[in-house]
């Protein structure tokens, strides 16, 4: 039985969505990314409807991650990309998961844990090409890939990979985005130079796979578009479909007269005689505080906005003389396709001021997921 709270995830909609990027992307190979649990939906399902839906490679954030799809029997190509000191690079190695290398630093930790197993490991080198986050700078580069080819030289690591991420690719047009177009070209001019030979050379996330053509290179990364949400506002992808509808029941309504305030420090105050619609969902799970007066509900037919502050574990709807009763569904966002009026998690972000990536990926793991689609 349901539980009166949910997060629904369609995997068939992931699937999908792997499919029709991987066709955007001209037939590019995909990666799916899973990092913060499947942004949200649930890393393990999340993988596999990915590589049900024709993608060959997942990306993680960390190490850890990338040993959970292992520990789950995933044997496609895995990248872990962010590696402070002290994660786990050995258990890494041996697990043939591609290490992200961002410094010499994590690349001097990945030859000794390789060393030490008497095993290759398998990394990908970062060039920083303006972001300005992860990745080793330009003039940092040469010394790098030097010191890769020789640990490649000598047994202790492949150099499966070169790559940089974009700081605008959702700003299409943005000045930056040819210029580290140009730079990441140089870093592999650089590469090919000092005689490295990776498998896959990647800068397209997203944002990039969608508007990008000459970004493809031979790979391209599937982040929030897998999970069937835009990263560019107001950009349309025919065929996406968001994967997950955030809905919880109603747990009680009340008629209230004019001048009722509402909730916490009487945020909203009723004009009339209403019904006021509680819904358990808070904080506590992921809805923003600041959706006060603000966050868009598919409640009866039409959707409302959230009435007054939001709380740890409950917020209240304004519903006027709809026949709203106990036990029916709120739905906070979903798939527009399952009812015109329903809020998407791009909705939230724009009344908000921030991107659907937030919305999917703070939902509280007090919120079950529930799986329908996949094999």
């Amino acid at each position: 039985m349901a539980h009166f709270a949910h997060a629904r995830v369609d995997l068939d909609a992931i699937a999908d969505n792997a499919r029709l990027l991987r066709e955007h992307a001209g037939g590019t190979p995909l990666m799916g990314v899973v990092k913060a649990d499947g942004y949200g939906h649930g890393m393990l399902p999340a993988a596999r409807a990915l590589l049900a839906g024709g993608a060959t490679w997942l990306g993680t954030a960390f190490i850890h991650e990338a040993l959970g799809l292992r520990a789950a029997g995933i044997t496609a190509p895995v990248l872990a990309w962010i590696i402070p000191p002290g994660e786990p690079v050995a258990e890494a190695v041996a697990a043939g998961i591609d290490l992200g290398v961002s410094d010499r630093a994590v690349l001097d930790t990945v030859v000794a844990a390789a060393r030490e197993l008497g095993r290759p490991a398998r990394v990908q080198l970062k060039i920083d090409t303006g972001l300005n986050r992860g990745g080793v700078n330009a003039a940092e580069w040469p010394a790098l890939v030097e010191a890769a080819a020789r640990a490649e030289d000598a047994g202790d690591l492949r150099v499966s990979g070169v790559w940089s991420h974009f700081a605008c690719a959702d700003e299409p047009g943005h000045p930056s985005i040819a210029l580290q177009l140009s730079n990441f070209h140089e870093a592999l001019e650089t590469a090919d130079k000092i005689g490295l030979t990776p498998e896959v050379r990647h800068i397209a996330n997203s944002a990039a796979l969608l508007t990008l053509p000459e970004a493809r290179f031979d790979l391209v990364r599937g982040g929030i578009a897998s999970y069937g949400l835009v990263p560019i506002p107001g950009f349309d992808v025919p065929g996406l479909r968001p994967a997950m509808t955030l809905r919880s029941r109603v747990a009680l309504t009340k008629r209230v007269g004019p001048g009722s305030g509402v909730s916490y420090g009487h945020r909203y105050v009723t004009d009339r005689d209403t019904t006021l619609a509680l819904v358990p969902l808070g904080y506590a799970d992921g809805v923003p505080r600041h959706a006060t007066n603000k966050g868009p509900v598919l409640l009866g037919e039409r959707a409302h906005i959230i009435s007054g502050t939001v709380c740890m574990d409950q917020f209240v709807v304004d519903v006027g003389d709809e026949p709203v009763e106990a036990g029916e569904y709120a739905v906070l966002f979903g798939d527009p396709t399952d009812h015109a009026a329903t809020p998407t998690a791009g909705d939230w972000a724009e009344v908000l001021d921030t991107i659907p990536y937030e919305i999917v990926t703070r939902v509280g793991a007090r919120v079950p997921r529930e799986y329908t689609g996949g094999a």
